[in-house]
């Protein structure tokens, strides 16, 4: 059955934030959320959207700071309560009290926030290769191999790294699909390319002040960053019953970073996908739409 996805859409929100959105199926039916990381927009979730639009409402945002919707300039506009909030109120303008979670990369550092936060909301949260932030700031913390593998993320804090992702028709930001130590992404077609640079050229210190504006990145001679943070295990526990996938051959985020997972999740599922990295939802859309659909019938 062919699905339209209707990807001209907008809502201004009451507390002043406007955000464009992607959707598919009917309003009405059971309600999915989906949530785009770094350095992507809606687009990410398009093979979802597709499949699960024919039997759910589907929506995916562009996240405050990306593609389409508005990007504030101040830093601490970006923490993870403004965002949360954004959601919140998206969700009931479209006359929803709960709904399943999707999320990937920072998607997913939001997503675990209102699992965390506002449980009430959630039917079921399900996580593509985006940490647990109690474990990610243990392993910023206390693990130098993670140390090394989020050093980027310094990099992209620093003033002036949009204009280095800008260079050479977004070199460096085509060398987080192809680089980093990754096999050739071929996903990333001529085509798709293109999406990605229409989009990033709306834009791209909303995305990289996701970090600036985040303490969970490595410690540096400057900067604290996680090591500063006084966390208790029991302060981020989820109570909403969770999945996870996880695409093991990830550079930045090792799968090291499940270990203990079950220790801050009530009700966990994990599945690991061998020779998956990081994009594994533009990898293998097929193997990512098969666990969701496996999930969402438990």
């Amino acid at each position: 059955m062919s699905v339209e996805i209707r990807d001209n859409q907008f809502v201004e929100l009451s507390n002043g934030m406007r955000l464009h959105y992607a959707s598919a199926g009917e309003r009405g039916k059971p309600l999915i959320l989906f949530l785009h990381g770094f350095p992507e927009f809606w687009y990410a979730w398009n093979a979802q959207l597709a499949e699960f639009g024919q039997d759910y409402f589907v929506v995916a945002p562009d996240l405050r700071g990306f593609n389409l919707s508005d990007m504030p300039v101040d830093v601490a506009a970006y923490k993870p309560r403004h965002i949360m909030e954004d959601l919140r109120l998206l969700v009931a303008h479209f006359g929803y009290e709960k709904f399943v979670l999707v999320a990937h990369d920072w998607g997913g550092a939001i997503a675990w926030n209102i699992a965390i936060a506002l449980p009430q909301l959630l039917h079921k949260l399900i996580i593509v290769n985006s940490p647990h932030p109690y474990l990610f700031a243990r392993a910023l913390t206390g693990t130098a191999k993670q140390q090394q593998a989020s050093e980027y993320m310094n990099w992209l804090r620093a003033e002036g790294s949009e204009q280095a992702l800008e260079k050479d028709d977004y070199a460096l930001m085509d060398g987080f699909f192809q680089g980093m130590g990754q096999h050739a992404a071929t996903w990333y077609t001529t085509e798709v390319r293109q999406k990605y640079h229409q989009c990033w050229a709306r834009g791209l210190r909303g995305g990289v002040n996701y970090y600036r504006a985040s303490p969970l990145h490595p410690p540096t001679a400057a900067h604290a960053g996680a090591s500063k943070l006084e966390m208790q295990a029991k302060d981020f526990y989820v109570s909403v019953p969770t999945r996870v996938i996880w695409g093991e051959a990830d550079v930045a985020l090792p799968p090291t970073l499940l270990e203990g997972l079950d220790e801050v999740v009530g009700d966990l599922q994990v599945e690991r996908v061998a020779g998956c990295n990081h994009w594994i939802i533009h990898e293998q859309p097929e193997t990512v739409n098969r666990l969701l659909r496996k999930f969402l019938s438990e």
